[in-house]
C-alpha cells in the first residue's frame, strides 16, 4: 500500500462518521431549555397551552392545625 491510500481510509471513516452523526442529530430533533422549561420539540409554539389554576398558597393547613393543637395541649399538660 502506498502512503496516499493509507491516509485516505481514516479520513473517509471520520467523514462518514461525522455525516452519520449530523444526519442522526437532524432527524431526532433538539431539546431546548427555555425559562426553566424543557421543551422537547421545535414545534412547541404550535402546541396547545395547558392551564393549571392556582391552588391554595399554603398546602398543609391540616398539618399546621394539628401542630398548633399539639402545642396547645402540650402547654396545658406542662402547666398542670
Amino acid at each position: 500500500m502506498n502512503r496516499k491510500a493509507t491516509f485516505r481510509r481514516p479520513t473517509q471513516g471520520i467523514a462518514l462518521t461525522l455525516l452519520a452523526g449530523f444526519c442522526l442529530a437532524g432527524t431526532t430533533g433538539c431539546q431546548v431549555s427555555l425559562n426553566g422549561q424543557t421543551l422537547p420539540s421545535p414545534y412547541y409554539l404550535q402546541d396547545d397551552v395547558q392551564y393549571f389554576p392556582a391552588g391554595p398558597e399554603f398546602k398543609l393547613p391540616r398539618e399546621a392545625a394539628a401542630l398548633r393543637a399539639a402545642r396547645a395541649e402540650e402547654k396545658l399538660n406542662k402547666n398542670k
